[in-house]
Formats: structure tokens, sequence, C-alpha cells
């Protein structure tokens, strides 16, 4: 039997009646970015997150950035993060001319650790990213606890984390702002990209409808005016319809393009009312493999506090690059995130970056080490089988 590590086709196949009409009403209406149906999936995300603010956006790197330049990060600030994650969480710190500063991971659930983090708060700190990661949120009351104490703001990425739970709050509900990626391969993914901001402040919120784009019209003037105290006027009056903004002329800070497609947030829409479900697929999965898998896979632990939403499976293996050899030559799929620890990578060197210590070692040690399985939820009993059958025989006599 072939297990594939994501089937997207057959998730798809089961929602295509719903999507299909929503795509083709846009397509006859021809208002492909922003209005009803934008408006529509940020109000029904606000209802699901129970948070104040959603913005769309373009990607889920844009929300990060977006919520950094909200969040008043200039260049030169410290942001603290982490160095076990996808490229985009430090690359969004540089992006906005701030330095990533990389602090270790715990070993058991390999999110930022906390014990780690004020010894790398400088007074060119500004804010923390933690990252959680591959669906499970960090500890957040003492990263929050951390930020309060020094005066920091705490951004989410939440990219892989969306309906994950923190003692009973939704990720992206409990920092200052959170990221939220669509990446068709996430557990809610769109068509293309697209991504979100939220956050409980109205000045942030302000801020990043306003930078996403353009800084322009009213949000822009708003946003000027929390920014500088000065009261800027917004446009000539003229009148405006779906189709035409004419504010979107007037400009007051320097901002991005990034906004979220009718299609995506249509798409999305129809998706967001099977998130739980398939959350709840991905859940059973993973019991079976807690309960199936060979004693010699080390698995993740979490606290009781934590509810993942499993976007990836992980575990870890000393014998990493045999297991992925085997588990690809019987036809099951997997993954290694991530190779290669963000401290590591070529593009960041000591100009524009810091690690707190001289090496980072139990992040290199994860990413010697993870191996990312099959979970999605519309796998089989006999494909999950597949999968534990398979890693068991890999590690028989090992």
């Amino acid at each position: 039997m072939k297990v594939p590590f994501l089937d997207l086709s057959t998730q798809y196949s089961a929602i295509a009646k719903d999507i299909e009409p929503a795509v083709a009403d846009i397509m006859s209406r021809c208002c492909f970015i922003g209005g009803s149906y934008v408006s529509d999936f940020e109000r029904k995300m606000e209802d699901y997150l129970s948070v104040k603010h959603v913005s769309g956006c373009a990607n889920g790197t844009d929300a990060l950035a977006l919520a950094l330049k909200a969040c008043g990060i200039l260049p030169g600030d410290e942001v603290i993060t982490t160095p076990f994650s996808f490229f985009a969480t430090a690359e969004s710190i540089a992006s906005v001319g701030a330095i990533p500063v990389f602090v270790d991971i715990r070993e058991e659930d390999y999110n930022i650790d906390p014990d780690k983090i004020e010894a790398a708060i400088t007074n060119k700190t500004k804010a923390i990213l933690p990252v959680h990661i591959f669906g499970a949120p960090c500890d957040m009351d003492r990263i929050m606890k951390i930020a309060r104490d020094h005066g920091l703001k705490v951004i989410e990425d939440d990219a892989q984390a969306i309906g994950s739970e923190y003692k009973g709050r939704k990720a992206g509900t409990l920092g200052d702002a959170g990221c939220f990626s669509f990446y068709p391969t996430k557990n809610l993914g769109g068509a293309g990209d697209g991504g979100m901001v939220t956050t409980g402040s109205d000045d942030l919120y302000t801020a990043v409808t306003a930078f996403k784009e353009h800084g322009s019209g009213e949000a822009g003037a708003k946003a000027y005016e929390i920014a500088y105290g000065i009261k800027a006027p917004v446009g000539t009056g003229e009148k405006k319809t779906e189709l035409y903004n004419p504010y979107k002329y007037y400009n007051y800070l320097i901002g991005y393009n990034s906004r979220l497609d009718a299609i995506q947030a249509a798409v999305l829409s129809v998706k967001l009312s099977h998130l739980d479900e398939y959350n709840a697929n991905r859940a059973k999965i993973a019991k079976a493999y807690f309960d199936g898998l060979t004693d010699k896979v080390i698995r993740p632990s979490y606290s009781e506090d934590i509810k993942p939403c499993w976007h990836q499976f992980v575990i870890r293996s000393e014998h990493k690059s045999e297991l992925c050899s085997f588990l690809t030559e019987n036809g099951v799929g997997n993954g290694s995130f991530y190779p290669v620890p963000l401290h590591q990578q070529k593009a960041f060197n000591k100009d524009n970056s810091r690690i707190c210590g001289p090496s980072l070692p139990v992040a290199e040690m994860i990413c010697r080490q993870t191996v990312c399985l099959p979970i999605f939820p519309e796998m089989t009993a006999e494909q999950i089988d597949c999968v534990i059958d398979t890693v068991n025989r890999f590690y028989e006599g090992k």
C-alpha cells in the first residue's frame, strides 16, 4: 500500500459542491479583491477564535511582517524567536530591518524554551515571536509574563496552529497579535496563498489594515494619527463604491500590497465550517500513532494545558536518514521539518542576527532527528496501520 504524505484532492472532492458555486459567483461579479466574501470570512474567524479583530492578508509571511510593523518594530530592534521553524519566521523579522535573536528550544515539544528567553533580552529587545510549532502552543503564560515584565510585545506565529488551544483559549488570541497562514497544506488551507492577523487591540488592527494597503485611505489616516498624534484629512469626499475607493490614493504610511483575495476567502469560509472535524480526525490519527508505534520511537510530549491541532506528527530518530529512506522505499510519504536550524542558514550571520549562547544544542539535535509522518484528516484506518507497521518494521532489531 502507498500512503501519501498529504492528500488534498480527497478533501476537495468532498466539499467541491460548496466551493465551486461561491467561486463562480465571484467570477460573475468580478469583485476579486476585498468585498463581502473577505469581510464575511473575517467575521467568521473572529467568532471562531473569539478575538476582537481579524484582518486578512496575502500570506502568512506578510502577516508576520504586518504585525511586526504594527507593533512598532523598527530597523535595529531585536526580536527574540526560535531557530526551529520555517524560514519565514525569521525572514519576516529581517524584512522590517530588525534583528532576529535565536534562543534554544525544549526537547520535549520543540517549542521555544521560556527558561532561555530572559538571558537574551537587551535594551534593543522590543518583542518576542514564539512559534506554535507543528500545531502545539508554546508555554504562553510564562512567555507573556516575561514580556510584560520587560515591556515587550508578543507576536504569535500561528501558521501551523489554527484551532489549537492553550488553557482553553485558541492560538492567535494569546499575545498582542497572532499571525496565520492559509497555504494549501495547512489545517485550514486555501486554493493558493492567504493569511491573516488577529488582535484584541483597536490600534494594532488599524495599523495592520493600513500597512497591508499601502498605508492609504481611512485606515492609513487613523494609523497616522495614532502614530504621530496628528489628525490627517481623508480624501476629498468622493463617493466610495464596491469597485472604487477614491481614498486609496491618499497615502499616510509606507506599507505593503498584501490583501486577501475574494476567491481564497470563499474557499476558506467553506473549509472553516469543517475545521474542527478535520482537527479531530488528526487527533485520532495522532492517538493511533502514540498507541501503535514502537517505544523505540521518540514522540513529542505536551502538557495537559495544550490541545494541539496536529498540523504535523513529528517523531525523533537517531537513524533519521535511514528511516526516511525506508519509509520512501515502502511507499510511505514522509518529511524532514526542519533539516537546518535558522541560525545556521546561510542568509543569517553575525551582522543580521544573534544567538543566545555559543550554540543552540537542542535545536541542532532536533533538526538532525525529526521525521514527519503522514497525518491528514482523510487518512483511512488501513493507511494509518500501514504507517505504523512500516515504522515498526524499520525498528525491528535496532
